[in-house]
């Protein structure tokens, strides 16, 4: 297991990114379609995602990780519809 103390580590590069988001988008697409409402898979997507983090860099690493979110969050970095 890596325990990274810089949040650098969870860059991945931008086609693998691409890659990975479209194969998530299309399991939550397929859970939708399933009858499972998009606020429960969203939360497991997130439980999955961060149990991953953990296992891969440690509690300490993705803490700090998640605690970059809320700026993120604000400034649009996971918005895709336009803001008026």
């Amino acid at each position: 297991m890596i325990h990274d103390t810089d949040t650098a580590a969870f860059d991945v590069d931008a086609e693998s990114k691409r890659l990975a988001l479209g194969l998530v988008t299309e399991a939550f697409a397929e859970g939708c379609l399933d009858g499972i409402d998009g606020d429960c898979m969203a939360q497991a997507a997130l439980f999955a995602a961060f149990q991953e983090l953990v296992a891969t860099y440690g509690e300490d690493a993705t803490a700090r990780y998640a605690e970059t979110l809320p700026e993120r969050i604000r400034g649009g970095g996971f918005t895709t519809t336009l803001q008026h």
